[in-house]
């Protein structure tokens, strides 16, 4: 038994809670997660089996892979980590929509020759294609026009290797909703009957920038994760909003009211796995986030990610702590307590108990080693995070 949030016990996971949301999921905890990436879509599918509720506010800044070739041919935000959490939190059953699911998850060949990739885009144009033809109608001529939107204004030497259809038809539904997300993530949500609520931290075309160390500062999220250039060689030291080529004020970013009323009304705050600053803290970047968690009286925990993270270069436990501290003190008071933020660190057993004991010595909150990771790789296992968080809300 371990000691919570608000002096009550709990045995981690917790047997009865884990039992009642299981049976009921419809009625289960809305636990709130800040992220990007796909380091939680595991979770994601494993948590939808106890609550229909959680909230999933993510960054739209990232700049690599096929989200970049979208965001360079149509100048919108990133679609990609929120396309693929809808995906993680879809109905796949044969209840859900499942030919909907299987187009929104198609991607384009990596390897195709240009006719090729030409043909199936053709398909995909004349309604032919055998996924976009699987569809029921009347969402197929919904699905359709987006789709279509979206290749009537990609430029003439648009690259479709790997390119997502979810990501096209999100691109599509951008530029015909005049370049909103919402409505588009809203329908695409009831498309495939998403068990939660995906949202865009800010609907703004952005770019995340980082201060190094020594000087020098970055103004793209690739250049970061040590994916698509080479790994920072200096530790990051402060995170910002830009607009690609200088930093911008986050007071003219605020936080959405409709996610701010979401943030209120979490069971659970979360900080999960994935990149550190790219894929949690940039989220807590928008005016008005570190004062809307600070108001919300209820468990609120920090996952570190497992495994090395390029973006985290020489941060001990306690600076990743101090990284995601940061950007919600600037917003709602340098002196605002850690624990108005963060009331629990929960790690794997990996970490020893020096780290985690220097936590809650320069923090003053509460850091919990648990056998929480897969026995045969540095992962969270997703059925124990899932357990977890139930528990707790």
């Amino acid at each position: 038994m371990v000691r919570l949030h608000f002096e009550r016990e709990l045995s981690l996971p917790d047997p009865l809670r884990v039992a009642r949301a299981r049976s009921v999921p419809h009625l289960g905890p809305r636990i709130l997660f800040f992220s990007g990436g796909s380091a939680l879509n595991a979770i994601s599918r494993q948590l939808k089996q106890y609550t229909f509720n959680s909230i999933h506010l993510i960054t739209p800044f990232d700049s690599g892979g096929s989200s970049q070739t979208l965001r360079v041919a149509f100048d919108m935000p990133a679609v990609g980590d929120l396309r693929s959490r809808l995906m993680a939190l879809a109905d796949e059953t044969v209840l859900g929509q499942p030919e909907v699911y299987a187009l929104f998850t198609h991607r384009l060949p990596r390897d195709a020759k240009p006719g090729a990739l030409r043909a199936e885009v053709a398909q995909l144009r004349d309604g032919k294609h055998p996924l976009l033809s699987a569809v029921a109608r009347p969402m197929r001529a919904l699905i359709q026009n987006h789709l279509n939107h979206a290749l009537d204004h990609v430029p003439a030497d648009f690259d479709y290797r790997n390119a997502s259809i979810g990501n096209l038809i999100l691109a599509g539904g951008y530029l015909s909703q005049g370049r909103a997300l919402e409505p588009v993530l809203f329908l695409m949500s009831k498309m495939v009957d998403v068990r939660g609520t995906v949202r865009t931290i800010v609907d703004e075309n952005l770019q995340l920038g980082a201060q190094l160390q020594d000087g020098r500062q970055i103004h793209t999220q690739r250049l970061l994760s040590g994916k698509e250039a080479p790994p920072i060689d200096s530790p990051i030291t402060r995170l910002f909003l830009s607009d690609g080529r200088q930093e911008l004020s986050a007071a003219d970013y605020p936080l959405l009211k409709r996610n701010r009323k979401l943030i209120q009304s979490a069971d659970v705050i979360c900080y999960p796995p994935g990149s550190l600053y790219s894929s949690v803290a940039v989220n807590l970047l928008p005016a008005g986030v570190g004062k809307a968690v600070a108001g919300r009286c209820v468990p609120k925990v920090y996952l570190p990610g497992l495994g090395t993270d390029p973006e985290a270069l020489g941060h001990s436990l306690a600076d990743q702590v101090e990284a995601l501290l940061t950007p919600m003190r600037a917003d709602a008071g340098k002196t605002r307590p850690a624990r108005d933020f963060l009331t629990h660190v929960l790690c794997d057993t990996s970490r020893s108990e020096a780290e985690c004991a220097a936590v809650t010595e320069r923090h003053g909150v509460p850091c919990l080693r648990l056998p929480l990771a897969l026995p045969d790789r540095p992962k969270y296992d997703p059925a124990i995070i899932a357990e977890l968080l139930v528990s707790l809300g």
